[in-house]
């Protein structure tokens, strides 16, 4: 609940503190306005920490560049074209922009940029009302001409003015809605959703690369779940990501398997547990939240109504991978987040096999091999992706995991793991075997890696007769 008074008094430590006002008194000293706007002003009243001040003014950017360059360390004018001057002020970075009344031809995202002359005008184009606040400086006045307070007081995200309008303006803002949700905690208002839904295929005018940054920002919320359902709900996710509401198996009254949709967010919630206990001060993993969300988008193509009632879902792991590299490729992912996703829904099933029976040292030699930077990662996505409800189950799960990460971490010890090769180098094969750089070296260099895995480290001088007997047996 928002505690009105709590807010406002720290509004007043906001309009106080060294960066604002000295920026609060520059201004008023060239006869110019300035308030805090957006985000800092809903963080200070919701008592979340405040970041990256934003600001806005009457003053255009030549004036503002000329307020600001005698009380900042740097300046940039990068964004100059928008009506935007960087700066930093008090060791703080802060963008200063002069108010704006852009237009929008409905084609792309790229308004038509126009100055505005009210801080009023320059708040009804934004995004939502929790975000359409601000605070006059030095004055310390909250301006909420939105009712953005009400909004915060009720948990609700709106738009200033009408959705259809302010998402025909900018498609993107429909995809801010569900991160928000996920951010603040907050419900979407009832016209505000139906807007989305309506307006769902205009997002196609956004590129992916913005599309990935959103969806980005979402899933390092403290709660992706809820901003998920917020875009399958709407359908907005059909525009970027169908692989996640074709999850929503239909199931028939002869056959029966668990709500792979369902299931899919619960591991996704699950692998944030673990993350965070595993690594409290770490940044959120996206690449790890990417793989929880989608480690089971092959199910829908793999699915196999079998005799009896039971359903399969063979090679569901590799046909999945395949969808999402796929998929991350079209929205602009890097290679590495791209590697690390395909190469955990890969292996994610991998664990289940020992779970039914003790691997050898020889199969957690290959777990690891195979898995690579990635183990990590895949310790807390397999943990993750036990959703059973019969806890006699999960325990056994849970104490099999147990078991082989024990066991990683004394092979590690005694082998180190992490570097995996064979006891001989291409070089020394070549020597023993007295044969030139080719196929042939690479074929011995696998079969000496395939001993290591079976049987661990053989010491150079056992290295060398295995490799002259299996030689002597080639044609």
């Amino acid at each position: 609940m928002l505690n009105m008074a709590a807010g406002l008094a720290r509004l007043g430590d906001l309009a106080t503190s060294p960066v604002v006002a000295t920026l609060a008194r520059a201004f008023a000293d060239a006869g110019h306005d300035l308030a805090v706007v957006g985000g800092p002003v809903r963080d200070a009243l919701l008592g979340r920490a405040t970041h990256d001040l934003d600001f806005t003014t009457d003053a255009r950017p030549d004036d503002i560049l000329r307020i600001v360059t005698p009380i900042s360390s740097a300046q940039w004018d990068i964004g100059r074209a928008f009506g935007t001057i960087g700066a930093r002020v008090k060791g703080e970075q802060v963008e200063i922009t002069t108010y704006r009344a852009d237009s929008y031809d409905g084609a792309t995202r790229k308004p038509t940029v126009e100055f505005g002359d009210t801080l009023e005008s320059d708040l009804a184009r934004r995004d939502f009302t929790v975000n359409a606040m601000a605070l006059r400086v030095p004055a310390v006045t909250l301006v909420d001409p939105a009712g953005g307070v009400e909004d915060l007081l009720a948990g609700v995200l709106r738009t200033p003015i009408d959705p259809r309008v302010s998402f025909g303006d900018d498609p993107l803002r429909m995809l801010r809605a569900a991160r928000f949700s996920s951010q603040l905690g907050f419900d979407i208002e009832g016209g505000t959703l139906a807007a989305i839904g309506d307006l769902r295929e205009t997002l196609r005018i956004v590129s992916p690369e913005r599309i990935r940054a959103e969806l980005t920002r979402l899933l390092q919320t403290d709660d992706p779940v809820r901003g998920i359902r917020v875009l399958v709900e709407s359908r907005l996710v059909e525009e970027f990501l169908p692989e996640i509401p074709a999850l929503r198996l239909e199931v028939d009254e002869h056959h029966h398997h668990k709500d792979v949709y369902e299931h899919s967010l619960t591991v996704l919630t699950q692998a944030i547990e673990h993350e965070r206990l595993r690594r409290p001060d770490a940044a959120p993993d996206v690449p790890l939240r990417l793989a929880a969300l989608l480690h089971d988008i092959g199910k829908p193509r793999t699915r196999k109504l079998e005799p009896g009632g039971a359903v399969t879902f063979h090679h569901h792991d590799l046909v999945g991978a395949r969808m999402a590299r796929k998929r991350l490729q079209a929205l602009r992912y890097d290679g590495d987040t791209i590697g690390s996703v395909t190469t955990l829904i890969e292996l994610h099933l991998r664990f289940f096999g020992y779970a039914e029976g003790a691997w050898t040292d020889s199969a957690v030699r290959r777990y690891v091999r195979d898995a690579g930077d990635e183990i990590e990662r895949l310790h807390i996505l397999t943990r993750a992706d036990v959703t059973t409800r019969n806890r006699r189950k999960a325990a056994r799960l849970a104490g099999a995991y147990d078991d082989i990460e024990a066991r990683i971490a004394t092979l590690r010890e005694q082998e180190q793991l992490e570097a995996i090769r064979p006891d001989l180098d291409g070089n020394r094969i070549q020597e023993i075997l007295g044969i030139p750089p080719g196929p042939a070296v690479g074929k011995a260099y696998r079969f000496l890696l395939e001993l290591r895995l079976d049987e661990g480290v053989l010491g150079a001088e056992e290295a060398e007769q295995r490799l002259r007997a299996w030689w002597a047996e080639q044609d």
